[in-house]
């Protein structure tokens, strides 16, 4: 079976780009600036489900993504979960969080109704991500995003 992006990750994210291993996501919400990296690897809902290999390569991509958002966005706090239970495919989610935003210093889950982004809003985090991270990846990392 081929992999294939879950339907609520496409109905409530938007494609920024993709690694050697994981599709990059833009949740729509403009509360937070909030990216979630997907392995595309099918029937895969944990992390341990992956070969060692793609285990690793997921743990370079988040750290590269991690790293990359908080020096993008100043972050207070970088939030990193792999939750799964209203989406059983594998992802992680990578919430940029700050001590002035509405819901610190709770987790965002479940605080506020989506506020969809502008289109304008859109193109500003798709440039932006994927320049810093064209940028980190031509400094010292051996991944690739696709843009």
């Amino acid at each position: 079976m081929s992999f294939q992006l879950h339907s609520r990750l496409q109905q409530d994210c938007i494609i920024i780009g993709s690694f050697e291993l994981s599709l990059l996501l833009l949740m729509n919400d403009n509360h937070y600036p909030w990216f979630i990296l997907v392995p595309q690897r099918a029937d895969v809902t944990e992390i341990y489900q992956l070969n060692d290999a793609d285990r690793q390569l997921l743990q370079k991509e988040s750290c590269l993504l991690a790293e990359t958002l908080a020096a993008v966005y100043q972050a207070d706090k970088m939030n990193i979960a792999a939750i799964g239970n209203l989406v059983p495919q594998l992802h992680l989610h990578h919430v940029v969080r700050y001590q002035t935003d509405a819901a610190w210093p709770a987790p965002i889950w479940g605080k506020f109704a989506p506020e969809p982004y502008s289109d304008e809003q859109i193109a500003e985090h798709k440039q932006l991500v994927q320049a810093a991270l064209v940028n980190s990846l031509k400094n010292d990392s051996p991944a690739s995003v696709n843009t």
